[in-house]
């Protein structure tokens, strides 16, 4: 069947009200919106995602680099495409419990990604942070991990602002594999 490009929004069937807008269907949040993978408790065996990732190969966990303490993923619900974070393989849930060794190569493993974001994509800034806690909206609050979100000028358009919808143009096994090919190794 032949679909051709019409001024008129298609009219779709069991949506709501008919209204002058068509639909982005993003199925694949609903795991994340209805809190799918989350720990059931505090302790690491507690069904922490962030405990089970290192045990799955790179690609089946969307592991971009090990290091001795920390590694490199993916996020699997990102704000902008190539969103990845730097977590530490121990379970602990606070920055202030991480030792002397962690912190640093978690701030090595930050660094990494810029460079490998830059490299792979072109970002021209960064959103770098960690929310402390449930409060701070820790989406797995019993697990440190540290958000390196990439940016681009103009990143910021219609569609998140007024769709609240962000449009990935890549899969994540495609986007793991291009930054873990551009990951600078020390």
């Amino acid at each position: 069947m032949l679909h051709t490009m019409t001024s008129e929004p298609e009219q779709q069937i069991g949506v709501g009200a008919p209204d002058a807008f068509q639909r982005l269907w993003t199925p694949h949040r609903m795991a994340y919106i209805q809190g799918e993978n989350k720990p059931t408790g505090p302790g690491s065996g507690d069904g922490c995602p962030f405990c089970s990732i290192p045990e799955k190969s790179d690609e089946d966990g969307l592991v971009i680099a090990r290091g001795e303490r920390v590694y490199a993923v993916l996020n699997l619900y990102p704000y902008n495409g190539g969103h990845l974070m730097v977590v530490p393989f121990r379970h602990v849930a606070d920055y202030t419990e991480l030792d002397v060794a962690e912190t640093a190569e978690l701030a090595d493993f930050t660094k990494r990604a810029m460079t490998a974001l830059r490299t792979a994509s072109g970002a021209h800034g960064f959103n770098i942070g960690m929310n402390q806690g449930d409060t701070a909206g820790a989406g797995i609050a019993a697990h440190l991990h540290q958000h390196v979100v990439p940016r681009w000028g103009g990143d910021t358009n219609f569609m998140p602002v007024i769709g609240h919808t962000k449009v990935l143009p890549q899969l994540l096994a495609d986007t793991r594999k291009m930054l873990a090919d551009a990951w600078p190794h020390a």
